[in-house]
């Protein structure tokens, strides 16, 4: 799987500063200081119209804080390639798929909330 490139840690103001998260598990991770966040994963990949947007949707609803997520490019591990095929963006929150190809948003926070 891809190496982490980059980690970043939101303040109280919304200035984001690199952090080393030694997570080896591949993806960026974007992190909120706060207890009990949930852990979403976007598996995508390059030249994804749909991954682009579900992205956006993502890094906006992540501004409210509760949540760390992170990108997964699928074509990255040749497993990832042949468990989502064409099947992207797939949405994980706490390892449990939440949306496939689309999100919505009130959805996506009460699925966070549950």
């Amino acid at each position: 799987m891809a190496d982490v490139k980059n980690a970043f840690s939101v303040t109280a103001d919304p200035i984001l500063s690199p952090v080393d998260s030694g997570n080896e598990s591949g993806g960026i991770w974007y992190t909120l200081h706060m207890s009990a966040l949930r852990h979403v994963i976007v598996y995508s990949r390059k030249g994804c119209h749909l991954c682009e947007i579900v992205k956006e949707t993502v890094a906006k609803l992540h501004r409210r804080g509760g949540f760390t997520w992170k990108e997964v490019d699928v074509d990255s591990d040749e497993q990832l390639r042949r468990q989502f095929t064409d099947e992207v963006p797939v949405v994980f929150i706490d390892g449990r798929k939440a949306f496939k190809y689309r999100i919505n948003e009130r959805e996506f926070l009460r699925k966070l909330a549950g």
